[in-house]
């Protein structure tokens, strides 16, 4: 597979929080506001890329059967990195974040990228598999983290839209918000994924027909 392949799978087709509903406990609690999804996002992409290259380079070292603790030492390493230089450089991000940054040791995205990815491939390939994952839950974060300020709070990134008279509904940026807006964004995806199977038709099922039914019957 092509870098430009394994960048462009984590961002639309395996996109791993809209897609594979990886992540789900940062995605819903952390994006209350969108400067929360990004940071989030942002320290999941660093740590995922450290991990991800420092896998890579030692997968023909790690034993098979420790492999799973050992992937864990290494994410826990760059989480910590990422922790320090929030708490020195972004600490009301740090503060806003709270546990999940420590909870990204064992956010499962990060872990099976790590298993699936970069313990078979070389460093350039994982790299580049990191970048995309990582900017795929990035957008995810931000999309959801906007939509809830605006309806939520009125404002973006802390801009205030429509003034101090607007009465915002308090409840996108509480639980049941989130997975309002989480359902109404699956939803959206799902039905655009399947109106294209539906235009592209046989002609487009290059002998295939019996997948393509799997998906969308019809074909």
């Amino acid at each position: 597979m092509s870098l430009s392949k394994i960048f462009k799978k984590g961002i639309l087709d395996e996109n791993p929080a809209l897609r594979s509903l990886l992540g789900m406990c940062p995605l819903l609690a952390v994006t209350t506001s969108a400067i929360n999804g990004l940071g989030m996002g942002v320290s999941s992409t660093a740590v995922l890329l450290g991990s991800n290259l420092v896998i890579s380079l030692l997968r023909n070292f790690i034993p098979a059967k420790v492999r799973i603790p050992a992937f864990i030492t290494v994410i826990a390493g760059f989480v910590t990195i990422v922790q320090m230089l929030l708490k020195a450089y972004l600490p009301e991000i740090d503060k806003a974040l709270g546990i999940f940054i420590p909870l990204i040791v064992v956010n499962c995205i990060i872990l099976a990228r790590a298993e699936s990815f970069a313990s078979k491939n070389k460093p350039l390939a994982s790299i580049v598999d990191a970048l995309g994952m990582g900017l795929g839950f990035t957008l995810a974060l931000v999309l959801m983290g906007s939509v809830r300020e605006i309806l939520g709070n009125g404002s973006f990134f802390g801009f205030n839209l429509f003034g101090e008279n607007a009465s915002p509904a308090l409840a996108m940026i509480l639980p049941p918000g989130g997975f309002l807006v989480f359902g109404i964004i699956i939803a959206l995806i799902n039905q655009f994924s399947s109106v294209k199977i539906q235009k592209s038709g046989c002609i487009g099922c290059n002998g295939q027909c019996k997948k393509v039914m799997s998906i969308k019957e019809g074909c």
